[in-house]
């Protein structure tokens, strides 16, 4: 009995290592530990936070001369009045505007884009550091922090929702089914019919973007989001973009595999470097700077844009031409393989 308890085990683990199922078991972990070191600023202390303050208005000397001299922390823009400020912030220009707090004239309020930011808890910590080295009081500098984006956490994090599943029948649902039909020699039998290889194909992506426009629509009603101030189409042109994009390139991948097996597995190892440099780059300076190579980051940004911040496609040409471009590579290299009967 042990004995076949063990040979059936050892068979098992055989044909994981096969499918490549260990690699999975190894790759993950291993990815999120170093995902998680990159979000880790341990040097953040070097990196410049620019920081805006308003003319004409009464700031405390001790603070704006302790500021000022923190230029190794700080880069200071001054702005002639709180709608210029804001518009930066939209803009991105600037990562916050320290101005005087009305209620209390000796304390400051920090306006940024959202709270839930590196930026914002970088400045916090540094003003709160340049406190302690003038004087120790109980108050803090700071007296509120004031966010342009005042969405809840659910419109806050529903992009990051859309990614997500956009990924997930992208990557894994849809190379899977494309390595079944290989594998059970269904391609090959519709590919005999007067069914040809651009039918297929062009019926493959509109069946990824109806999934993920499934998947969206699912979610915004059961979570009944606020759109009063969404463009709409907008919006809807980006998930398209991004259903073809994804969709293209789960494609790609489903022909490149043998097995189902084999298929998924590679899904999510590319589903995860795809899914958290983009989702953490809003917390990290350095994945914000790894991010905008990844195709996942140019359909992110433009769709937390639009939902979160009131953005429109216009503003967003090169994302979505560079997503339509990958989508239309990809694409053609999966015709290419069909054509060849690539692992059939």
């Amino acid at each position: 009995m042990i004995r076949n308890v063990v040979t059936l085990t050892l068979n098992d683990l055989a044909i994981a290592f096969k499918n490549k199922t260990l690699l999975l078991i190894l790759f993950i972990p291993l990815f999120v530990f170093y995902s998680l070191k990159l979000a880790d600023q341990d040097n953040t202390d070097v990196q410049t936070i620019k920081i805006g303050l308003l003319q004409n208005e009464a700031y405390s000397p001790r603070m704006i001369k302790s500021i000022q001299s923190a230029d190794r922390l700080f880069t200071i823009s001054w702005l002639s009045n709180r709608e210029e400020a804001k518009q930066w912030l939209k803009d991105k220009m600037i990562d916050g505007v320290l101005a005087p707090s009305g209620s209390e004239p000796q304390r400051l309020e920090l306006m940024v884009l959202t709270k839930a930011s590196f930026q914002t808890l970088t400045i916090v910590e540094r003003v709160s550091a340049l406190q302690n080295a003038l004087e120790r009081k109980d108050k803090s500098w700071i007296s509120n922090i004031l966010p342009l984006q005042a969405n809840g956490i659910q419109q806050q994090t529903l992009p990051t929702w859309i990614l997500m599943l956009s990924l997930l029948i992208g990557l894994i649902i849809l190379p899977t089914q494309v390595a079944e039909e290989k594998e059970k020699k269904l391609l090959l039998g519709l590919l005999q019919t007067p069914i040809n290889e651009i039918e297929w194909l062009l019926a493959k992506l509109l069946t990824g973007v109806i999934l993920i426009g499934t998947a969206v629509g699912f979610l915004h009603l059961l979570g009944k989001y606020d759109f009063d101030s969404v463009n709409i189409v907008s919006y809807v042109a980006f998930l398209v973009v991004g259903g073809f994009c994804f969709s293209s390139f789960g494609i790609f991948l489903g022909f490149l595999c043998r097995t189902q097996a084999s298929a998924r597995t590679i899904g999510v190892l590319i589903y995860l470097p795809l899914l958290l440099p983009a989702a953490l780059s809003d917390f990290s300076l350095r994945l914000s700077k790894v991010a905008p190579l990844l195709p996942s980051y140019h359909f992110y940004g433009p769709i937390k844009s639009i939902l979160v911040e009131g953005g429109h496609l216009s503003a967003f040409p090169q994302e979505w031409i560079f997503l339509f471009s990958i989508g239309l590579g990809m694409s053609f290299l999966s015709y290419l393989l069909m054509k060849k009967r690539w692992l059939m």
